[in-house]
C-alpha cells in the first residue's frame, strides 16, 4: 500500500462548474476523439502509477493489466464523488485520494509512472506541481502528459492570451489555455523522450482549448 504524509487541507472548490463538467464530459469523449487519446496516452504503463486530477476517473477504464495500483488525486469534492463510480468499475486498483498537485500526500520515489491529463491547465502553481511529480517518481520513471495549451503562433496564441487574462479561468475552473505544458515539463527536470503535437479535435476550426501535446517524459536517473 502507499503511503500517506502529511495531508494539505488545500483543496479546490468549483461546484457549478463540476457539476457541468461532470455531466458533459463523457459525453464528448468520443465526439472529440478524447477516448482513443487516453488510451494512447496510457498504453504500456506498468506498476504502480500516480494520476493527478483525475476528475470524473474518464482514463481509469483505459488502464492495462500491468498496472499493479493507481493512486488518484482530486482535490474537488464533486468531481470526486463521480471519480468513486469509475474507481469502481476499473479494471485495476484505484485509490481515490483529496489532494493537490502542488502538494502530494505520499512518499518521495514511491511510483514508477505519474499521468497529467488535461490538469496542468488549471494547477495553481504549475512548476511547483511538476516539482512534486518529479519527487514523487523514483528514478527512471515515466511522465506520461496530455495537455492543451499555447498556440505556436498567430492569431490563435494572442485569443489564449487575452482570454486567459480575463473571462477563461473564471469561467472553465480555474483553467488557463496560454500555458506552455511541454516547456514547463522540461524546465521542471524531466527528460522528454517523445512527444506529439495534435489538436482536440482533429478536425474543424481551432478553439482556444484545441492545440495539444501527448507524450512521454522521465526523471533523469543520475
Amino acid at each position: 500500500m502507499w503511503q500517506r504524509r502529511k495531508v494539505s487541507r488545500e483543496t479546490v472548490h468549483h461546484p457549478i462548474f463540476a457539476r457541468y463538467y461532470a455531466r458533459c464530459a463523457a459525453a464528448a469523449e468520443g465526439r472529440a476523439g478524447l477516448a482513443a487519446l487516453r488510451r494512447e496516452l496510457l498504453t504500456g504503463v506498468m506498476g504502480r502509477v500516480i494520476e493527478v486530477g483525475a476528475g470524473t476517473g474518464l482514463n481509469f477504464a483505459h488502464y492495462p493489466g500491468t498496472v499493479s495500483e493507481v493512486v488518484a488525486i482530486e482535490p474537488e469534492p464533486t468531481l470526486r464523488r463521480v471519480a468513486r463510480t469509475a474507481a469502481a468499475r476499473a479494471a485495476v486498483p484505484v485509490d481515490l485520494v483529496p489532494g493537490v498537485a502542488e502538494r502530494l500526500p505520499v512518499k518521495s520515489e514511491a511510483f514508477d509512472v505519474a499521468v497529467a491529463s488535461l490538469v496542468l491547465c488549471s494547477v495553481h502553481d504549475v512548476r511547483r506541481a511538476l516539482g512534486e511529480l518529479l519527487r514523487v517518481l523514483r528514478p527512471g520513471g515515466e511522465l506520461r502528459f496530455f495537455e492543451h495549451g499555447r498556440a505556436s503562433g498567430g492569431g490563435l496564441a494572442a485569443v489564449q492570451w487575452s482570454l486567459d487574462r480575463t473571462v477563461w479561468p473564471l469561467l472553465t475552473g480555474g483553467c488557463h489555455c496560454w500555458r506552455d505544458p511541454l516547456g514547463e515539463i522540461r524546465a521542471a527536470g524531466f527528460e522528454v523522450v517523445g512527444v506529439r503535437r495534435l489538436n482536440v479535435p482533429e478536425r474543424g476550426p481551432q478553439l482556444p482549448m484545441s492545440p495539444a501535446v501527448l507524450g512521454t517524459a522521465r526523471r533523469p536517473i543520475g
